[in-house]
Formats: structure tokens, sequence, C-alpha cells
């Protein structure tokens, strides 16, 4: 007996017939004029552009979520794009919104960003690689503040910054354990003042994140302006502006504002810009990109990182309340094998039919969905195929879903692109007909901020209470005074449990979650809370996935996927 060699991603991708990216455009309605190329197959979109079609109406916004991760993989972004291919072939005009991927993921464990099988973005190598630079400019602008600041310090300029109070690090697009506590300026007087300091990857940059929520050059300047990177021996605030560094800034960042425009493997029009993690920041691709599509299309189709206590709640509470945006509908990724995971299943065993895991697991979904509701937007289930799933099985997943009053629908886009995701489309289409999407948020904009944060613990995590000693407390007290207390919350958790515990599977009780830390992001515009043992700079594993990448004699890389 023989078997039929599955192809992997890059090769799939390869051989992908791609479109000229002007041809791309066309099919928004996007002249060639307004684009800035990259190339044959990537390019930006103008400034010019976008001041032109700031004002018409937008359309329908499908956000995609997933269950909470686990080794097995859900698959959101490759059913993102399977969806959309799906929908432009039902003939609904659609554009798709993606992240652009972290090169420490890339190198590391969790893989790019780029969809899989025969639902992908293309070109795939350079959208996983450097793409246009974008995260190399962000890296550019957040340590130019970082050199800046220590400059300043060094030649003793007003505002006197006490250096016992900097909080603005530095970063870089790469995971490495390493540099999560430094110490710097060691060498003599020419070299300033020795002081600790630890390092961030890019994407958990408030630059990041303050790219990603702008909508103007002007914006971007502003909220830049308003970073908080240091207090004085008075214990006053110290910004970017105070070091008149902002303009430099947005200089930089000036070209990487503009949106990304590629293809997806049907040669569909698919946005990819901003990047930012939804386990350690706000997990949204930027809203230029976004409302941009919306303008352009008539759906499109956006995901948020991780699952949706992570990525769609800080979709709704971070970016929906300051974008002025509301998805129609949300689409929850599911897996088989994943729900399994839930359920106790060994990694090893999840190819073997067990339908008492899965239906152990489907608590977690059915957690997800509860979200989903609580945030007033109907939902779709996506069963995200493995070839290993039996009848029996999916049925589970179906019925319970019935049960709830949600549609689960099969899906095969990873074998099978668009065709395998038509009854998901036509699902979606459905569910948004009745216009029941009613955005609530989890709190109120008035709400003080350790409240905040006990919402999204008991109503999205299902937690009991959050724990905080008096330190921390007094820490969001004075945030509160200082008149901070209407911002949102983006929280930084584990993915990999609704709960702080990464090895609490299912739907976790009788919990409550630790806080560890706080801090005021002011340009972004919320309060960054660390739960847990949660690090805004990952780790390798054991055996990094940089082992496998190499270049072979033609000069084709080899490894990627």
């Amino acid at each position: 007996m023989t078997t039929t060699k599955v192809p992997s991603d890059i090769e799939i991708a390869r051989q992908a017939v791609m479109q000229p990216i002007p041809q791309v455009a066309a099919k928004l309605g996007i002249e060639p004029g307004d684009l800035e190329p990259y190339g044959h197959t990537k390019a930006k979109v103008t400034f010019d552009f976008l001041e032109r079609t700031k004002d018409r109406p937008m359309g329908k916004l499908i956000l995609v979520t997933a269950i909470s991760p686990t080794p097995a993989g859900e698959g959101k972004t490759t059913t993102s794009v399977g969806l959309a291919d799906a929908m432009n072939e039902l003939g609904v005009k659609t554009a798709l919104c993606l992240r652009e991927p972290s090169l420490g993921p890339c190198f590391g464990m969790k893989g790019g960003a780029a969809g899989g099988g025969y639902a992908q973005v293309v070109p795939m190598e350079d959208i996983n690689l450097h793409f246009t630079g974008d995260f190399h400019a962000i890296g550019l602008a957040h340590n130019l503040l970082a050199a800046t600041l220590d400059n300043h310090i060094h030649w003793g300029h007003e505002p006197r910054i006490d250096p016992r109070r900097v909080v603005w690090k530095r970063v870089v697009d790469m995971n490495d354990r390493a540099l999560r506590n430094v110490i710097i300026g060691l060498g003599g007087v020419t070299n300033s003042f020795p002081r600790e300091s630890s390092f961030d990857i890019t994407v958990a940059s408030e630059v990041m994140a303050i790219f990603c929520l702008s909508e103007s050059l002007e914006e971007l300047k502003e909220r830049l302006a308003q970073i908080i990177v240091a207090y004085d021996f008075d214990k006053n605030p110290v910004t970017a502006r105070q070091l008149k560094t902002h303009g430099a800034m947005t200089v930089l960042l000036r070209e990487a504002l503009k949106p990304n425009l590629v293809q997806t493997l049907e040669n569909n029009p698919a946005f990819i810009h901003g990047g930012p993690f939804a386990n350690i920041a706000h997990g949204c691709n930027s809203v230029l990109a976004t409302k941009l599509a919306m303008r352009l299309a008539d759906y499109t189709i956006t995901e948020a990182g991780f699952g949706a206590d992570l990525g769609a709640e800080k979709f709704i509470n971070i970016k929906c309340r300051k974008a002025g945006i509301a998805p129609d509908a949300v689409v929850i990724v599911a897996t088989v094998r994943a729900l399994k995971s839930h359920g106790g299943v060994a990694i090893k065993e999840l190819g073997t039919p067990n339908v008492d895991a899965v239906a152990n697991g489907m608590e977690n979904l059915e957690k997800h969905i509860a979200n989903v509701r609580q945030w007033g937007l109907p939902a779709v289930v996506a069963i995200n195929m493995f070839p290993t799933d039996t009848p029996e099985e999916v049925e589970c997943i179906r019925s319970r879903c019935q049960g709830l009053g949600v549609a689960a629908v099969p899906s095969d886009h990873w074998a099978r692109g668009s065709e395998g995701a038509l009854d998901l489309a036509r699902a979606v289409v459905d569910v948004t007909k009745n216009g029941k999407a009613k955005l609530q948020f989890t709190y109120p904009d008035d709400m003080p901020l350790l409240s905040k944060v006990r919402a999204i613990a008991q109503k999205v995590y299902g937690a009991g209470d959050v724990l905080a000693d008096k330190k921390l407390r007094d820490k969001f007290k004075a945030m509160d005074e200082a008149g901070y207390g209407k911002l949102p919350i983006c929280m930084a958790k584990t993915q990999y449990s609704l709960s702080t515990d990464p090895l609490l599977k299912g739907w976790p009780k009788n919990f409550d979650v630790p806080l560890r830390d706080a801090y005021l992001a002011a340009g972004a515009g919320f309060v960054v809370v660390l739960t847990g043992d949660i690090m805004t700079m990952p780790g390798l594993p054991r055996v990094p996935a940089a082992e496998s990448i190499d270049i072979d004699e033609t000069g084709q890389i080899v490894g990627l996927f």
C-alpha cells in the first residue's frame, strides 16, 4: 500500500499562480496609481487613497476567533483565509484583514501566520519573514525613544529623570529569554549611568499598539508623544513629547503606516498590517487596514489572536471601543483534535477516535460561545476538519452546538480551499442577515480600573475574583486619580487556559486570577495588566524551528513550514 505525500504549506504556496498586485487591487476599486508596489505581488496603499475613501459607508465585519489554543492546533488564520475565499466564490465581495507575523514565533515553535494548506495568503515566504519592513520600523522607533531617553539622562537635561524610575524598555523581534533582565550603561562615565533594564518582543511594544490603533499620521504622532518613558525625582511622568522624540519616531513609521495589500492563493485581496500578540498585547491588526477593507468590500473577515478570552475580548473592549466599529458576527474555530485535548487526551492519542473526550472538551467551546453572546454578537462555530476526524466526533460538536442555538459547520478549507468552506460562508452570510448584533462591552468606561480587571476575570474567564496586593491596588488607585480611570484594560495572560494556569484545560472552575503588575500605556490608551507568570519576552523552545530552516544551493528557503 502506498501513501500520497501531503505537500507542505511552503510547497503549496510555491505552486500558486499569483496575479500582479494591481490586478488584485482592482477587485476592490484600487487603481494602480493608488499603490506603492513592493515587487510584483505586494504593495502598500497610499495615504491619498485612504483620505479619498474615508467617508465611504462601511460593509459588514466578521471576527474570527477560536477556542483556547492547544498543541493540536485550531487553525484560526487558515479558517479566516478559507472563509474569505469561499465568500468571494459565492459572489460576495469580501476582503481579508490579518496581522503580520513576528519573526520570534517563526523561528521558535508557533510557526507563521499566513494560513496553511490551500487556505493561505501569498507570497508566504515574504509575509512570514521580513514582508515590507513594518516590524523593523516599529522596533527602530521604539528603540530610538530608548536611546534618546538614556541620552537625556546622560546629559542631565530637564526634566531630570530619576534613573530608578525608567519604565521604557527596549525591543527586538525575536524570542530571547536572556534579554528579559539586563544591565545597561556599564563601562564608565562615557557610557551613561548603569541601571537595570530589559527587552520585550517587538509585538508587545506600546509603539506597536499605537501603530495599530492610529488612523492617521497626525494621530500616530500625538499618541507617540503621550508615551510615558520615566518619572522625575518628584515622581511626575516624563513623556516622549518632553524628550522631543515623537516627531522622529513618526518619520520612521511613516511608510509602515500605509496598509499592506497581498492576495490569497485564490487571488482574493488581503490586507496584512500590524501584529500585536493577544496574550501579551491587544492582538488585532491595524484599525487603518480594517476600516479601509470595510469601506471597499461588502464583507471584511478579520481575526484576533488566540482564544476568545484574549484576542476577541481585546478586539471588543479595546479596538471596537476606540475605532467605533462592531462585528456583525463572530466565527469560533474549533477542531476535533483540540477538543479532545481539552477533554484530557494526550497529544499522541489525538488521532484515535474518542467521542467521549470530544464531549468532555466541549465545555471550553461552550464558554467561548457564552462570551461571544455576552458581547451581544451572533456566533457560528467552524469545525476545522482533519483527516482523522470521524463523523461521530463531528456530530457530537454539531449537536451540542445545536442545543445552544448555534450552527456548527464542518469546513475543509485546508485541503480544498474555498470549495471546502462554502457551507461555512453560507452560514456566516445567513447569520448576519437578521441584524441581531448589538455590541455590548464587558465594562463601562467610568468603572474603576481594578473593577474593570475584575469584570474581565469574572465575566470572560469565569474566575471567582482577582488577587492583588496592597501595592498593586494602590497603583490602580493612583492611575484612577491621575485621570486614566476611563481607559480600557489590556490583559497579559496565558493563552492555553481560561485561567492563568496553562495546565487547566476545558472550562476551569473555582479559580482566582493573580495579578502581578500593571502599567500605563498612555499613548496606546490602555492599562496593561500582567497576570500569573506571563512574560512579555518569550523564550525559544528546546528545539527551535530555526534549526530546520535553511537555504539550498538554488537559493530556495527550506524548512519554513
